[in-house]
């Protein structure tokens, strides 16, 4: 009964403890209770059912004026596997910060804490207005871990985060208000039937006010300029959380709100979405290969591959939606361990600018491999996950679109060229300066943290069926909410958007 609300009050309950801890405790000490805590929190979000099985709770939270809000949590196919990806990662980012940051330590893991929180909860609000409450959260913690404990530009990332994170909260607070007073609930699942049943044109307004708060967070062209910012100075751990898991809410919230409360205006924006979807891989592509900063290269790679996540998402189809929700999981892994291996190069040599690296193969084999293996698994090779979600995306997309399917693969192409330019530059060739042949390669401790990401990359990529199956099953519910919901001929055709039948057209024509 217990094991929802322990995932989300725990980091609470750790993150206060670590911010009241006295002046006088020791550092070591609260490094101690952050990693162990963090553990057990991973630890207990493995008895979420693997079968991806329902599960909720749900309990009176208050009732003011008119409203009455619950507190309602639900974990299911397309949440369970987020929030494993969340602790892990939260894990992940403890490991590494007890061997690298000294300043402030209690105020930083607070932030930490409440931030994996903050995403925890947005992945199993039941409750519209409780998801809102999580989605707010998560700002905050983001902010001042960027802002305190980021790079030299550190204060104009900050505030560019937060000033475009929070426009887009402002459109779906207007559309979550207007959505009650339609329906007079803030149950997901009830919404889930009463609102495809509005009228077209506030279908169509309470979409895009969703629609902008998630794409601004996936992020989706030309709603993107933040992130590079925001990667660059953001720590390590920021970037790894910010990458592995906090972009994935938007496009968890497109999936769970966006598309089954308003199919019709969902069909009706499917193909300026998607137009816009693959100009994001390409554009993000294009622009990773004009960066000389490693982290800004990665951040870069990022709005490309989300760019799959939101074709798959809105190309109506198993294999497409599959292949999104498989991309959502795999661009959590791969890109947060390319951070990982981001960071770790810094800390040893002091500079992001791959000019100034070069030869570290030599002193640093056993980060080479690693680095090696995040590389080849975002460029999506197979036996790599990276290679399942893409595959899956463009096998359903050419269902529907041959042309956005080619311009979607070219990206696939260019982001395995600019992956490999930036592992050559960094790894082989000739050391940039002669101090690199002394410096020390990755211990046990940061070992560790990179084959929590290694290990299911490989497994994923190999036997992806335990995973695959999960995902299929929430798909296949997506694909029929749109069958079902939308009039046959208007916004679907035989399970295909309108966008396909424009494609049609403009061949007979």
């Amino acid at each position: 009964m217990y094991l929802l609300p322990i995932l989300v009050f725990v980091p609470l309950l750790v993150a206060v403890l670590l911010l009241l801890a006295p002046r006088s405790t020791s550092p070591n000490l609260v490094r101690m209770v952050a990693l162990v805590a963090s553990g057990l929190i991973a630890l207990w979000s493995l008895g979420l059912p693997l079968s991806g099985a329902r599960v909720d709770y749900s309990i009176p939270w208050f009732s003011a004026w008119s409203w009455s809000v619950n507190f309602s949590l639900v974990a299911d196919g397309l949440s369970t596997p987020l929030i494993l990806l969340t602790t892990i990662l939260n894990f992940n980012c403890v490991l590494y910060s007890v061997g690298v940051i000294r300043k402030s330590e209690p105020a930083y893991y607070f932030c930490l804490f409440l931030l994996e929180a903050g995403i925890v909860g947005t992945f199993l609000a039941g409750d519209l207005f409780v998801f809102y409450v999580f989605w707010e959260m998560m700002l905050i913690p983001l902010y001042f871990i960027i802002g305190i404990w980021g790079s030299e530009q550190r204060i104009y990332a900050a505030v560019k985060f937060f000033l475009f994170t929070l426009a887009g909260s402002i459109f779906m607070l207007l559309a979550i208000i207007v959505l009650y007073n339609q329906t007079g609930t803030f149950d997901v699942a009830a919404l889930a039937a009463l609102a495809p049943r509005l009228d077209p044109v506030t279908q169509k307004w309470l979409f895009w006010g969703f629609f902008v708060a998630f794409a601004i967070k996936v992020p989706l062209f030309p709603l993107h300029t933040w992130l590079p910012d925001a990667h660059t100075q953001a720590p390590t751990a920021g970037s790894i959380m910010l990458a592995g898991v906090l972009l994935k809410t938007g496009a968890y919230g497109i999936l769970r709100f966006c598309i089954p409360f308003f199919p019709a205006a969902a069909a009706e924006a499917a193909g300026f979405i998607n137009t816009l979807a693959v100009i994001a891989i390409i554009y993000g592509a294009l622009l990773a290969f004009a960066q000389k900063d490693l982290k800004r290269l990665i951040a870069y790679s990022s709005v490309s591959h989300m760019g799959f996540v939101i074709l798959g998402c809105f190309t109506w189809n198993v294999p497409a939606i599959s292949g999104g929700i498989m991309q959502i999981i795999n661009h959590g892994i791969s890109t947060s361990g390319l951070f990982l291996c981001a960071g770790l190069i810094y800390d040893r040599t002091h500079t992001r600018q791959m000019k100034e690296l070069g030869g570290l193969a030599d002193p640093l084999g056993r980060l080479t491999g690693f680095f090696a293996i995040m590389m080849l698994s975002s460029a999506g090779l197979p036996f790599l996950n990276g290679f399942v979600g893409e595959f899956l995306v463009l096998l359903g997309s050419w269902k529907n679109s041959v042309w956005l399917t080619v311009f979607a693969a070219t990206g696939v192409v260019l982001g395995a060229i600019y992956l490999l330019k930036m592992f050559q530059a960094g790894m082989l060739g000739k050391p940039a300066k002669s101090e690199y042949a002394k410096l020390r390669d990755i211990g046990l401790r940061e070992s560790l943290a990179l084959m929590l990401l290694v290990i299911p990359a490989f497994w994923i990529g190999i036997y992806p069926k335990p995973v695959l199956s999960v995902v299929e099953r929430e798909a296949a519910k997506i694909e029929k909410t749109m069958s079902t919901a939308l009039p046959s001929g208007t916004s679907m055709i035989e399970g295909r958007a309108l966008w396909a039948v424009a494609d049609e057209r403009d061949v007979q024509d």
